[in-house]
């Protein structure tokens, strides 16, 4: 099983979207989709879950790339 990291590639604001995307092995442009769409939907409750996420969730080591 593969351990969530936040990723040190893939990252526009934080790099959960792009550790998530490879964690579930998806494109990590659904996974941003997504989240948009969740937080318009959720009157920012998805927002703060993101936020507490990114800071709970560790970066990814250089060697795990």
């Amino acid at each position: 099983m593969n351990k969530l990291f936040r990723s040190t590639t893939d990252s526009k604001l934080t790099g959960l979207c792009g550790g998530m995307a490879e964690w579930l092995g998806v494109n990590a442009t659904l996974i941003r989709l997504l989240l948009v769409a969740a937080a318009l939907c959720s009157f920012g409750t998805v927002t703060l879950m993101y936020f507490a996420a990114s800071l709970l969730i560790p970066k990814a080591p250089y060697s795990h790339i």
